[in-house]
């Protein structure tokens, strides 16, 4: 694909996804005309840049799709639910063309458009109320440019532009609509009747005054006008980089600012020797020389990270639309709001997210909100809602979906496992372990599989792709109320605020995304189900051992630290060694279950990062399949 080709499907697309949030709020306030310029807009540009990279199932696409949104905009044809129905499947088409595209397909190979589409959009324009014909050909052939009806209407100014007469049409509307804002007329009002004659009697002079027209093929061409000045060129703001050469300045970044550190570390240990005369000298000021390198390094780290966080809402704004279609397919009343829409993370995790939500969103549909009838007869509001928020918490971000659902029953879902082998007969689990069994692969609370779910591939996906983000997932769920899944990942990935601790003589480092503040433990503990527990601001919480969860010889673990899990607790370390801000190198080779990648510490140490999912799930791995 060449870069013109690129460019232009990028803008496309980003302008695709727009049309479709603009269309269904069109659908809630068809009176909104600010919404209908928008789409008209969207679709036009679209045209202008198809037409020019030789696309021509796009041009004729998004050109009947701007002769309805004419109409609508002009008042010559009302929003109706046809009418947003077919410019959502415009829509889809101009997004499949264009993916198409993004996949590497030559323009000449992309389908021609539907004849399915082309006939809704015709009926969709034709569908203005009119009971007759309209009485002027430019008028009545969609198809035709909107510039040979401006021909006709400024032919004869007085007598064609009246308000809507007996034809449906509002001529003085659509005349205002195509000519520039310094020539429009306000007329004085004309019988209904004589608006179609004065038409009639201006097409033969404007026929005469221009050879025939011939059918359009999809470039713009409009006569220039000496009048009109042309502005200068807008300076761009913003240029395009590859995703790649960003991934690869972060990390040259990163350990920029590793090396900094090291530096500032072997730099404190030559100053405890004794330096005298030159050599003192010349360590001030390499002192001072490395504090500037470590401060213009971290600078550039935080510059390169700014580059590569992106809004949440380029990913949020994909969903109205597929929650929509599902919810009529499955017969319900659904609204999705959503909420943080600015809320900024790395790019990376912004793309990671799309199936997952995906995922939550159509278990959401199928099995949390009920029918409208099943709802009425609890007591509830036909309609249901579903809430997608997000926000900033410290150095997390939080992804919160909740439905005002039918909620989950453990007990159910424990026999459901139990029945598919999942776990063991006698297990014995929580409320909170109970509703983290929809994460195991294979389950499912559905007997037949649909097009929607019940096969059991669905959840699992989620909690492997929240976890491979450095995340974590948490489930609450009320029975007749509804159900909230709470998604937690780190603002961006590669370089990650720790506490670095150690035990049983290994270093570690926790995310201080979950870290509250740190507690001195006792020799002696209270005990609770024999479990040891500790007060902590008047609250008791289990004491767990970081050693023990992750395997490790026992050791005196006397400095305790308070994570801000679902189900607080307080972590037992041998020491805690500091803070740091550490790049994160995933593990590849092996599987080490609560470690979710390694470091390098200012020391130029091992440091081992405890994953974030480990920790919220009170350091214990999920729910355990059966033998």
């Amino acid at each position: 694909m060449d870069d013109m080709l690129k460019d232009f499907v990028v803008e496309a697309m980003d302008l695709a996804v727009n049309v479709e949030e603009h269309l269904l709020r069109l659908e809630r306030d068809p009176d909104n005309k600010e919404t209908l310029n928008a789409v008209f807009r969207s679709f036009h540009t679209i045209k202008g840049g198809a037409g020019f990279m030789g696309l021509p199932a796009l041009v004729a696409a998004c050109h009947l799709t701007e002769n309805l949104f004419d109409a609508l905009r002009t008042g010559a044809a009302p929003v109706t639910p046809i009418a947003i129905e077919a410019a959502l499947q415009a829509s889809g088409f101009v997004a499949d063309q264009l993916t198409e595209l993004a996949n590497g397909a030559a323009p000449e190979s992309l389908p021609a458009m539907p004849e399915e589409l082309e006939h809704i959009l015709t009926n969709a324009i034709e569908g203005k109320g009119m009971d007759a014909p309209a009485p002027a050909a430019a008028v009545a052939e969609v198809a035709a440019p909107v510039a040979e009806v401006a021909e006709v209407v400024v032919a004869a100014p007085t007598a064609a532009v009246a308000t809507a007469g007996a034809d449906g049409l509002d001529w003085e509307a659509m005349y205002n609509a195509v000519v520039p804002e310094g020539s429009r007329v306000a007329a004085a009002p004309v019988s209904a009747a004589a608006a179609p004659a004065a038409v009639a009697a201006a097409a033969p002079a404007a026929a005469a005054a221009k050879p025939a027209a011939k059918a359009w093929d999809g470039a713009e061409r409009r006569e220039e006008r000496p009048e009109v000045r042309h502005a200068a060129p807008v300076k761009e703001d913003s240029i395009r980089v590859d995703a790649v050469k960003l991934d690869a300045l972060l990390e040259v970044a990163g350990e920029s600012v590793q090396a900094a550190n090291q530096a500032a570390v072997l730099l404190e240990r030559l100053l405890q020797f004794k330096f005298e005369g030159q050599a003192a000298t010349l360590m001030a000021t390499l002192a001072e020389t490395l504090e500037r390198a470590s401060r213009y390094s971290t600078e550039l780290q935080r510059a390169t990270l700014a580059t590569r966080m992106q809004p949440v809402g380029r990913l949020f704004q994909k969903f109205p639309r597929l929650v929509r279609e599902l919810a009529k397919d499955l017969g319900k009343d659904v609204e999705l709001t959503i909420e943080g829409a600015e809320t900024e993370v790395d790019r990376v995790v912004v793309d990671s997210l799309y199936d997952p939500l995906v995922h939550m969103l159509r278990n959401s549909l199928d099995h949390g909100v009920e029918s409208p009838e099943a709802r009425l007869a609890a007591g509830k509001p036909a309609k249901s809602y579903i809430s997608l928020k997000a926000w900033q918490e410290a150095n997390s971000v939080m992804i919160v979906l909740q439905d005002d659902g039918k909620g989950m029953d453990p007990v159910f879902l424990r026999s459901k496992a139990q029945q598919k082998g999942l776990i063991s007969e006698n297990a014995q689990l929580s409320n909170d372990e109970c509703f983290q069994l929809v994460f195991l692969p294979g389950f499912s609370t559905k007997e037949v599989a649909s097009s929607v779910s019940g096969r059991g591939v669905g959840m699992d996906v989620v909690k492997t792709a929240v976890e491979k983000n450095r995340g974590a997932i948490h489930i609450e769920s009320s029975l007749g109320k509804g159900t909230k899944f709470a998604i937690r990942l780190p603002i961006e990935l590669s370089i990650v605020p720790t506490m670095l601790v150690s035990t049983s003589g290994a270093a570690l480092a926790l995310p201080m995304a979950v870290v509250q503040r740190v507690v001195e433990l006792p020799e002696t503990f209270m005990e609770v189900g024999g479990a040891p527990v500790l007060k902590d601001q008047g609250r008791p919480l289990p004491v767990r051992s970081l050693a023990g969860s992750l395997g490790y010889e026992s050791c005196s673990e006397r400095v305790g630290i308070v994570v801000a899990a679902p189900q607080p607790y307080i972590l037992a370390v041998e020491a805690v060694d500091g803070t740091a801000d550490l790049v994160i190198k995933p593990m590849t080779a092996i599987t080490v279950e609560g470690i979710t990648g390694t470091a390098r510490s200012a020391e130029g140490e091992l440091v081992l990062v405890v994953g974030l999912s480990f920790l919220m799930d009170g350091c214990r791995g999920s729910v355990r399949m059966a033998a």
